[in-house]
């Protein structure tokens, strides 16, 4: 998609958008080049969210004012990297992405930068770089244990043994447990007809009191593991 097209797709789009969840943006800007992130390859930031609060009484539309941004050459880059590339539902999810940061910005919500954090770590750890081992806690909860970051799913448990059991779809698996010492080992579960392919189970010990202590004032950092895993249907009955 051309410089021009895409300016115009991304002001049609924009104008789809019921104008109350538009109020306090003051539009959207388009910029040409590219914005890289600074230190992962391949990662390119799509737009910001630009947010300004001015002194009042009260919050609001009128006294938060933003504007979304968008990088073209980011949007070209990715396309060139992917075949497949859609470049109106990727622009579309971005227009949204952007305006939610500007409604969580009225509402004083950090919600959306705890997940785009999430996001970023668990790039890191399929890029095989250091990262926080709990950042998926920081993604969407689903209760019961399970967090969503980007669609992948994370189940935590803690202090399991050599097995662990789980239900994907109203169907139980069961899964062996690698022996380890980590503090944190994470369980790449192997796609299946009934299981998806982005399902990864995250097995935590239970710190000692000790051990809580030395983690708060930084004395030690968890110990990680990773293993690809393949999980067992557990028949009816």
């Amino acid at each position: 998609m051309r410089f021009e097209a895409f300016e115009n797709k991304s002001a049609e789009l924009w104008r789809q958008i019921p104008s109350e969840y538009r109020a306090g943006v003051d539009g959207v800007r388009v910029e040409r080049e590219a914005m890289a992130h600074p230190r992962l390859p391949d990662v390119y930031t799509l737009g910001e969210c630009l947010t300004e609060s001015y002194p009042s009484d009260f919050g609001g539309p009128d006294t938060t004012r933003s504007m979304v941004v968008l990088y073209y050459g980011s949007f070209w880059r990715l396309s060139r990297l992917d075949e497949e590339f859609d470049w109106e539902a990727e622009l579309w999810e971005t227009l949204t992405h952007e305006l939610q940061h500007h409604l969580e910005s009225l509402a004083s919500d950090d919600a959306l930068e705890d997940v785009d954090y999430a996001a970023d770590e668990n790039y890191k750890r399929l890029e095989g770089e250091s990262f926080d081992p709990f950042f998926f806690r920081a993604g969407e909860p689903l209760g019961g244990g399970w967090y969503r970051v980007e669609g992948v799913h994370f189940l935590e448990q803690q202090g399991v043994a050599s097995e662990l059991e789980f239900e994907w779809a109203g169907e139980k698996y069961r899964v062996a447990v690698p022996a380890s010492d980590a503090d944190v080992r994470f369980l790449e579960v192997g796609a299946t007809e009934s299981l998806p392919e982005d399902l990864v189970l995250v097995v935590t010990r239970v710190p000692g009191v000790l051990g809580v202590l030395r983690s708060l004032f930084g004395r030690t950092r968890p110990t990680v593991e990773e293993y690809q895993v393949s999980a067992a249907r557990e028949a009816d009955g």
